[in-house]
Protein backbone atom coordinates (compact mmCIF):
# COMPACT_ATOMS: atom_id res chain seq x y z
CA UNK A 1 0.00 0.00 0.00
CA UNK A 2 1.48 3.28 -0.99
CA UNK A 3 2.48 5.64 1.89
CA UNK A 4 0.20 9.03 2.40
CA UNK A 5 3.26 10.84 1.12
CA UNK A 6 3.60 9.13 -2.31
CA UNK A 7 -0.08 9.54 -2.50
CA UNK A 8 -0.03 13.17 -1.99
CA UNK A 9 3.02 13.34 -4.35
CA UNK A 10 0.97 11.57 -6.98
CA UNK A 11 -2.08 13.53 -6.59
CA UNK A 12 0.47 16.17 -7.57
CA UNK A 13 1.76 15.21 -10.60
CA UNK A 14 -1.58 14.70 -11.84
CA UNK A 15 -3.04 18.09 -10.89
CA UNK A 16 -0.38 20.23 -11.89
CA UNK A 17 1.98 17.64 -14.66
CA UNK A 18 3.73 20.95 -16.42
CA UNK A 19 4.90 21.90 -12.81
CA UNK A 20 6.16 18.42 -12.09
CA UNK A 21 8.06 18.26 -15.41
CA UNK A 22 9.86 21.69 -15.21
CA UNK A 23 12.74 20.40 -13.36
CA UNK A 24 13.15 18.07 -15.97
CA UNK A 25 12.72 20.25 -18.61
CA UNK A 26 14.87 23.26 -17.43
CA UNK A 27 17.78 20.30 -16.86
CA UNK A 28 17.41 19.30 -20.32
CA UNK A 29 17.56 22.80 -21.82
CA UNK A 30 21.02 23.63 -19.58
CA UNK A 31 22.68 20.83 -20.74
CA UNK A 32 21.73 21.30 -24.40
CA UNK A 33 22.59 24.96 -23.86
CA UNK A 34 26.40 23.58 -22.22
CA UNK A 35 26.69 21.27 -25.39
CA UNK A 36 26.28 23.79 -28.17
CA UNK A 37 28.34 26.57 -25.87
CA UNK A 38 31.25 23.87 -25.55
CA UNK A 39 30.78 23.25 -29.34
CA UNK A 40 31.25 27.27 -30.31
CA UNK A 41 33.77 27.39 -27.81
CA UNK A 42 35.48 24.82 -29.46
CA UNK A 43 35.34 26.26 -33.13
CA UNK A 44 36.11 29.99 -31.79
CA UNK A 45 39.44 28.14 -30.57
CA UNK A 46 40.27 26.60 -34.04
CA UNK A 47 39.42 29.84 -36.24
CA UNK A 48 41.79 31.71 -33.80
CA UNK A 49 45.01 29.08 -34.19
CA UNK A 50 44.54 28.93 -37.45
CA UNK A 51 44.64 32.76 -38.11
CA UNK A 52 47.12 33.04 -35.67
CA UNK A 53 48.79 30.19 -37.48
CA UNK A 54 48.56 31.76 -41.09
CA UNK A 55 49.80 35.17 -39.86
CA UNK A 56 53.27 33.52 -38.32
CA UNK A 57 54.24 31.35 -40.95
CA UNK A 58 52.90 33.81 -43.91
CA UNK A 59 52.74 37.73 -42.75
CA UNK A 60 49.85 39.41 -41.46
CA UNK A 61 48.05 41.16 -44.94
CA UNK A 62 45.57 39.06 -46.10
CA UNK A 63 46.33 40.56 -49.50
CA UNK A 64 49.20 38.83 -49.89
CA UNK A 65 48.37 36.04 -48.13
CA UNK A 66 45.98 33.51 -49.48
CA UNK A 67 46.02 31.28 -46.75
CA UNK A 68 45.21 34.17 -44.20
CA UNK A 69 42.61 35.57 -46.72
CA UNK A 70 40.39 32.22 -46.26
CA UNK A 71 41.29 31.75 -42.60
CA UNK A 72 39.24 34.70 -42.06
CA UNK A 73 36.50 34.31 -44.41
CA UNK A 74 35.75 31.08 -42.64
CA UNK A 75 35.82 32.35 -39.23
CA UNK A 76 33.43 34.85 -40.33
CA UNK A 77 31.27 32.76 -41.91
CA UNK A 78 31.22 31.17 -38.20
CA UNK A 79 30.14 34.42 -36.66
CA UNK A 80 33.57 34.72 -35.39
CA UNK A 81 33.93 38.36 -33.94
CA UNK A 82 36.32 41.39 -36.12
CA UNK A 83 38.19 42.16 -32.89
CA UNK A 84 39.06 38.33 -32.31
CA UNK A 85 40.16 37.63 -35.88
CA UNK A 86 42.38 40.88 -35.25
CA UNK A 87 43.75 39.75 -32.27
CA UNK A 88 44.41 36.33 -33.50
CA UNK A 89 46.31 38.15 -36.53
CA UNK A 90 48.19 40.32 -33.98
CA UNK A 91 49.16 37.34 -31.67
CA UNK A 92 51.20 35.64 -34.94
CA UNK A 93 52.74 38.23 -35.37
CA UNK A 94 53.95 37.71 -31.34
CA UNK A 95 52.06 40.86 -29.96
CA UNK A 96 48.61 41.50 -28.51
CA UNK A 97 45.79 43.36 -29.72
CA UNK A 98 47.25 46.85 -28.32
CA UNK A 99 50.42 46.13 -29.86
CA UNK A 100 51.96 45.22 -26.52
CA UNK A 101 55.08 42.41 -27.13
CA UNK A 102 53.86 38.73 -26.07
CA UNK A 103 56.19 36.66 -23.32
CA UNK A 104 55.92 33.07 -23.07
CA UNK A 105 55.32 31.43 -20.38
CA UNK A 106 54.84 28.10 -19.56
CA UNK A 107 53.25 26.22 -16.79
CA UNK A 108 53.36 22.55 -15.15
CA UNK A 109 51.00 20.58 -12.94
CA UNK A 110 49.36 17.23 -12.25
CA UNK A 111 45.77 16.72 -12.54
CA UNK A 112 43.53 13.45 -11.70
CA UNK A 113 44.10 10.67 -12.17
CA UNK A 114 47.98 11.68 -11.90
CA UNK A 115 48.17 12.99 -15.60
CA UNK A 116 51.00 15.57 -16.23
CA UNK A 117 50.06 18.29 -18.30
CA UNK A 118 52.26 21.11 -19.69
CA UNK A 119 50.81 24.36 -20.98
CA UNK A 120 52.25 27.32 -23.01
CA UNK A 121 51.01 30.45 -22.72
CA UNK A 122 51.80 33.86 -24.89
CA UNK A 123 50.86 36.85 -22.71
CA UNK A 124 51.05 40.58 -22.04
CA UNK A 125 50.88 39.88 -18.63
CA UNK A 126 52.47 36.82 -16.70
CA UNK A 127 51.41 37.52 -13.66
CA UNK A 128 47.65 37.89 -14.25
CA UNK A 129 48.09 34.78 -16.58
CA UNK A 130 49.56 32.69 -14.30
CA UNK A 131 47.31 33.71 -11.58
CA UNK A 132 44.52 32.84 -13.56
CA UNK A 133 45.80 29.32 -15.05
CA UNK A 134 46.72 27.89 -11.58
CA UNK A 135 43.47 28.93 -9.84
CA UNK A 136 41.88 26.92 -12.58
CA UNK A 137 44.27 24.34 -11.78
CA UNK A 138 43.20 23.95 -7.97
CA UNK A 139 40.05 24.39 -9.52
CA UNK A 140 39.64 21.26 -11.26
CA UNK A 141 41.69 19.27 -8.13
CA UNK A 142 45.20 19.81 -9.68
CA UNK A 143 48.68 21.30 -8.73
CA UNK A 144 50.87 23.38 -10.01
CA UNK A 145 54.35 21.14 -9.78
CA UNK A 146 57.12 20.14 -12.44
CA UNK A 147 56.30 17.81 -14.71
CA UNK A 148 58.38 18.73 -18.29
CA UNK A 149 60.87 16.11 -17.66
CA UNK A 150 58.02 13.50 -18.34
CA UNK A 151 57.99 15.13 -22.06
CA UNK A 152 60.77 16.09 -25.09
CA UNK A 153 60.76 19.32 -26.57
CA UNK A 154 60.27 19.17 -30.34
CA UNK A 155 59.56 21.39 -33.24
CA UNK A 156 56.33 19.83 -35.18
CA UNK A 157 55.66 20.96 -38.89
CA UNK A 158 52.15 19.77 -40.48
CA UNK A 159 52.64 19.71 -44.05
CA UNK A 160 49.29 20.38 -46.18
CA UNK A 161 48.48 17.09 -48.20
CA UNK A 162 49.98 16.84 -51.78
CA UNK A 163 49.20 14.05 -54.36
CA UNK A 164 51.81 11.52 -54.62
CA UNK A 165 54.08 12.75 -51.43
CA UNK A 166 53.88 11.02 -48.58
CA UNK A 167 56.43 9.97 -45.35
CA UNK A 168 58.56 7.59 -47.62
CA UNK A 169 58.86 10.79 -50.22
CA UNK A 170 59.53 13.10 -47.18
CA UNK A 171 61.94 11.10 -45.54
CA UNK A 172 65.60 11.17 -47.15
CA UNK A 173 65.22 14.91 -47.38
CA UNK A 174 64.01 15.83 -43.88
CA UNK A 175 66.78 13.62 -42.04
CA UNK A 176 68.90 15.33 -44.49
CA UNK A 177 67.57 18.74 -43.44
CA UNK A 178 68.47 17.86 -39.63
CA UNK A 179 64.49 16.04 -38.91
CA UNK A 180 64.45 13.19 -36.23
CA UNK A 181 61.57 12.01 -37.14
CA UNK A 182 58.29 11.85 -40.18
CA UNK A 183 55.20 10.62 -39.55
CA UNK A 184 51.65 10.96 -40.97
CA UNK A 185 48.70 11.64 -38.92
CA UNK A 186 45.08 10.47 -39.41
CA UNK A 187 44.60 12.52 -42.53
CA UNK A 188 47.55 11.38 -44.36
CA UNK A 189 48.99 14.90 -43.49
CA UNK A 190 53.06 14.45 -43.49
CA UNK A 191 54.16 15.46 -39.88
CA UNK A 192 57.84 16.40 -39.59
CA UNK A 193 59.51 16.63 -35.78
CA UNK A 194 62.87 17.95 -35.04
CA UNK A 195 64.66 20.03 -32.89
CA UNK A 196 63.41 23.37 -31.38
CA UNK A 197 65.68 25.40 -32.91
CA UNK A 198 65.78 23.24 -36.37
CA UNK A 199 61.64 24.03 -36.89
CA UNK A 200 61.90 27.16 -39.14
CA UNK A 201 64.95 26.22 -41.30
CA UNK A 202 63.43 22.23 -42.15
CA UNK A 203 59.74 23.87 -43.02
CA UNK A 204 61.58 25.94 -45.31
CA UNK A 205 64.31 23.79 -46.88
CA UNK A 206 61.46 20.83 -47.48
CA UNK A 207 58.94 23.47 -48.69
CA UNK A 208 61.55 24.71 -50.99
CA UNK A 209 62.37 21.07 -52.10
CA UNK A 210 59.33 19.24 -52.59
CA UNK A 211 57.06 21.84 -53.20
CA UNK A 212 55.17 21.47 -49.71
CA UNK A 213 53.35 24.16 -48.43
CA UNK A 214 53.71 24.16 -44.22
CA UNK A 215 50.23 24.25 -42.57
CA UNK A 216 51.28 24.56 -38.99
CA UNK A 217 54.64 25.16 -36.90
CA UNK A 218 54.88 25.16 -33.76
CA UNK A 219 57.12 23.61 -30.51
CA UNK A 220 55.54 20.72 -28.59
CA UNK A 221 55.99 19.00 -25.60
CA UNK A 222 56.01 15.22 -26.86
CA UNK A 223 54.95 12.53 -23.56
CA UNK A 224 57.62 10.03 -23.29
CA UNK A 225 55.76 7.01 -24.31
CA UNK A 226 56.84 5.09 -21.02
CA UNK A 227 55.90 7.21 -18.67
CA UNK A 228 52.32 7.83 -20.56
CA UNK A 229 49.01 7.35 -18.13
CA UNK A 230 46.46 4.65 -19.42
CA UNK A 231 43.33 6.44 -18.96
CA UNK A 232 40.73 3.84 -17.50
CA UNK A 233 37.57 5.27 -17.08
CA UNK A 234 35.24 7.69 -18.70
CA UNK A 235 34.70 10.41 -15.70
CA UNK A 236 38.28 11.19 -15.72
CA UNK A 237 38.28 11.41 -19.73
CA UNK A 238 35.28 13.76 -19.18
CA UNK A 239 37.08 16.05 -16.33
CA UNK A 240 40.25 16.37 -18.95
CA UNK A 241 38.41 17.43 -22.11
CA UNK A 242 36.70 19.76 -19.03
CA UNK A 243 39.35 21.27 -17.62
CA UNK A 244 40.81 22.15 -21.57
CA UNK A 245 37.61 23.13 -22.71
CA UNK A 246 37.69 25.75 -19.56
CA UNK A 247 41.10 26.91 -19.82
CA UNK A 248 40.93 27.70 -23.95
CA UNK A 249 37.92 29.34 -23.26
CA UNK A 250 39.05 31.94 -19.86
CA UNK A 251 42.59 32.50 -21.20
CA UNK A 252 43.18 33.30 -25.00
CA UNK A 253 46.84 33.36 -24.37
CA UNK A 254 46.82 29.33 -24.61
CA UNK A 255 49.52 28.12 -27.28
CA UNK A 256 49.24 24.17 -26.30
CA UNK A 257 48.24 22.22 -24.08
CA UNK A 258 49.80 18.82 -23.98
CA UNK A 259 49.18 15.81 -21.66
CA UNK A 260 51.02 12.27 -20.54
CA UNK A 261 47.94 10.02 -21.56
CA UNK A 262 47.35 6.87 -23.60
CA UNK A 263 43.95 5.34 -24.76
CA UNK A 264 43.70 2.76 -21.43
CA UNK A 265 40.06 0.90 -22.00
CA UNK A 266 38.11 3.77 -22.51
CA UNK A 267 35.71 4.51 -25.76
CA UNK A 268 37.39 4.97 -28.67
CA UNK A 269 34.93 8.27 -29.38
CA UNK A 270 35.64 9.61 -26.11
CA UNK A 271 39.35 9.27 -26.35
CA UNK A 272 38.80 11.09 -29.93
CA UNK A 273 37.21 14.05 -28.61
CA UNK A 274 40.13 14.18 -25.37
CA UNK A 275 42.55 14.17 -28.57
CA UNK A 276 40.71 16.98 -30.72
CA UNK A 277 41.29 19.14 -27.27
CA UNK A 278 45.07 19.07 -26.47
CA UNK A 279 47.74 19.76 -28.35
CA UNK A 280 49.94 16.28 -28.27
Amino acid sequence: MPSPLQGLRALRRATYPDVCSGHSRWSTIKHDKGKNDAIKNKQRSIHAHEIAQASKLYGSDPNINPRLAHAIATAKKSGFAKASIEAAIARGQGVSASRAKLESLTIEAILPPSVAVVIDCETDNKLRTLADVRLLIKHHEGSVTPTNYLFAKRGRIVFQKKEGIGADEVLEGALDAGALDVTEDAEGKVVVYTEPNDTKATAETLSSLLGLEAERSDIIWDPNVDTKVGLEDEQSVKDLSDFVEELQEKESSIQGVYMNVAQGNIDTSLWADLQSRISA
